[in-house]
């Protein structure tokens, strides 16, 4: 087995795509050398040391379509230092004036009004994510939106 993946370690591209074609029965959509290496020698691993059984791989597809398939955990499940675990809920940014408040701004010769929500923004029925994101749509370029409203202090009530 080691003397295989060595003499794989020598091909070039070209000799691992058809290498791959032959173990794999389809055409590889990677030009990426160590790549199909990996998938190569997982190949011909997996072929000498047997693979899944039967049983066990029916048994991971009936899994498989009963849970939903998560490639990533969602960002609120990391903490701040980088461990596992639900994260504390987001400080609101002190620039921020109170839920329910409705920020104004001149903009290309009309005045732009926006609703501050709990959790975004409300600019003509639609909620953004950040006021950067916002003034983005309204100027057609990147913004901080902070800045674009004018918020560069702490929110005084």
């Amino acid at each position: 087995m080691a003397m295989e993946i060595e003499r794989l370690r020598k091909l070039k591209t070209k000799g691992l795509q058809a290498r791959y074609r032959e173990l794999f029965g389809e055409e590889t959509r990677s030009g990426n050398q160590a790549h199909l290496l990996r998938l190569i020698a997982w190949r011909l691993q997996a072929k000498a040391e047997g693979e899944l059984s039967a049983r066990a791989r029916k048994r991971a597809g009936e899994l498989a379509d009963e849970t939903g398939l998560r490639l990533r955990a969602p960002r609120r499940f990391w903490r701040e230092d980088g461990s596992a675990g639900l994260a504390a809920p987001a400080v609101r940014d002190p620039r921020l004036p109170p839920a329910g408040a409705v920020l104004e701004r001149a903009y290309g010769g009309s005045t732009i009004a926006v609703r501050v929500l709990a959790t975004g923004f409300d600019y003509e029925n639609k909620v953004y994510a950040s006021l950067s994101q916002l003034a983005q749509h309204i100027t057609g370029t990147r913004w901080n939106g902070y800045h674009f409203f004018g918020l560069r202090q702490k929110w005084q009530r």
